[in-house]
């Protein structure tokens, strides 16, 4: 695991150096997209490199972490709508070539089995996108989640809907209480996981994904068992790690050639 602290602005541009990298090299690679706060200026980044530099997703395909369960189609806080309107109308991916699991299907598991088989057939996940709930969740996998699941229902925590409330109005009877997600098990097939978090109120969730046991409690822990994953963090985020200093004299002498 890497750990890399940095202002906001820098974390947004080495997680789009990151995507960058991976289309120069294959243009039809497979992007998994988080939604909420953590990849906005990662993805206002991608879309001004886009439209400044012509970086291109036309051939390259996208898969969402989660979605609501019980949402409208037009529900502007839908995620296959965020997504949308955050990335996808930005630049030059199609919008079809972009799938989330279906929070409208008659029977949910089956549509959760069904994403789960896109994912495979699409040749899994180059790199995926990420951030961490305060609670410590990855996309919605909350405390207890099991470490090997796959692509389910859950129920959100109060702590979840709570913090999800801004986007509803701040009002967290709005904010459902079931969604669709990809496990940590699916996550973790990803072949490339960036990690965003920022702000204090982050701080907890990063030292406890970053160096406390790994344990269901903290799920976000599971990604110390993957062999490439890069966190990025500003001060605040980083402000419980124990090993903080550490990590910013590894990330001062990282040699030039080596990415991230």
């Amino acid at each position: 695991m890497e750990v890399v602290i940095a202002p906001v602005a820098r974390l947004a541009q080495l997680a789009a150096d990151a995507v960058e990298r991976l289309l120069a090299a294959r243009p039809d690679a497979v992007l998994g997209l988080a939604t909420g706060s953590s990849p906005l200026a990662v993805y206002d980044e991608l879309a001004r490199r886009h439209a400044e530099q012509g970086l291109s997703f036309a051939r390259a395909r996208g898969f969402l972490l989660d979605e609501y369960v019980g949402l409208p189609a037009d529900h502007p806080q839908r995620y296959r709508t965020v997504i949308e309107a955050e990335l996808v109308s930005r630049v030059d991916l199609p919008s079809e070539a972009v799938q989330g699991p279906d929070g409208l299907a008659a029977d949910l598991p089956a549509a959760c089995a069904a994403y789960e088989r896109a994912i495979a057939d699409a040749g899994g996940v180059d790199l995926q996108v990420l951030g961490v709930g305060t609670d410590g969740h990855v996309a919605f996998n909350e405390p207890g989640s099991s470490l090997a699941s796959r692509t389910r229902i859950k129920t959100l925590t109060r702590q979840t809907r709570e913090d999800n409330a801004r986007f509803f109005d701040g009002d967290v009877e709005a904010v459902p209480t079931h969604c669709l997600t990809q496990g940590l098990g699916t996550v973790l097939e990803a072949r490339h996981l960036v990690l965003v978090a920022t702000g204090r109120h982050k701080a907890q969730a990063v030292h406890q994904l970053v160096e406390g046991p790994v344990t269901a409690l903290w799920p976000g822990s599971v990604l110390q068992m993957h062999p490439h994953v890069t966190v990025l963090v500003d001060d605040a985020a980083a402000s419980r790690l124990q090993l903080a200093d550490h990590y910013r004299q590894t990330w001062a002498d990282k040699p030039s050639w080596q990415t991230i």
